[in-house]
């Protein structure tokens, strides 16, 4: 047999993986194997992160380059192999259920406000799309890709949403500055919900919106 490289034992980690793998993981993995074995001696007991990640990179590297049916993308959740997207409808043959239904119009548009101004109430929402959002927003919810983030800190103490992890998953990004010119359109002016002076039940998410960083005129 030859000689063993990081680089393949990763590549047999990630094939075998029923999830996404972060770098930490795959460290922790390499360097427990062998623990019930002391005659086999374990070649990566002492390996770093940074070792890994760089190994990473070179099979994601090489994946292009051999221009194989499989890619390594990073995830928010880790290193995944995935198929080729180009080959999707015939891999798609393999899973008949039935794809769930697209999103919306509405619910697109909803989910954009949300991911760049989060974290943010639904009147904030509401007064950027100049309609009600309840229907919209709790397909959301029960979708996974939006969650409630807490209350804000105003007469009302309206809820506020934020996208989820999933919503990363969904849409193949590591993090909230990989969507597309994410600090420009933070910073553009969007309405807010008129704050009337006086105090809304408490509990009331449908009240006056805080004033975030994320929903302040800029």
């Amino acid at each position: 047999m030859g000689d063993i490289s990081l680089v393949r034992v990763i590549e047999a980690l990630l094939f075998s993986a029923q999830k996404p793998l972060s770098a930490k993981e795959i460290v922790d993995l390499l360097r427990g194997a062998g623990a019930e074995d002391e005659l086999s001696p374990n070649e990566f007991a002492h390996v770093r992160e940074a070792e890994v990640a760089a190994a990473l990179e070179q099979l994601k590297a090489e994946y292009i380059e051999q221009q194989r049916a499989f890619q390594l993308i990073e995830k928010a959740d880790g290193w995944q192999l995935v198929s080729d997207p180009q080959y999707a409808k015939w891999v798609r043959q393999l899973f008949p259920a039935p794809r769930p239904a697209r999103l919306s119009a509405p619910a697109l548009e909803t989910l954009a406000i949300i991911a760049y101004r989060q974290p943010i109430t639904r009147a904030d929402v509401e007064a950027v799309r100049g309609v009600t959002i309840d229907g919209v927003l709790q397909n959301l919810l029960e979708r996974g890709l939006v969650k409630i983030a807490g209350r804000a800190e105003i007469p009302g103490r309206p809820l506020l949403y934020e996208t989820t992890e999933f919503f990363l998953d969904h849409f193949a990004l590591r993090n909230l500055d990989e969507l597309p010119n994410v600090e420009e359109l933070r910073k553009r002016y969007l309405p807010t919900a008129p704050r009337p002076a006086a105090a809304t039940a408490a509990g009331d998410d449908r009240g006056p919106a805080s004033t975030t960083p994320a929903t302040a005129a800029e």
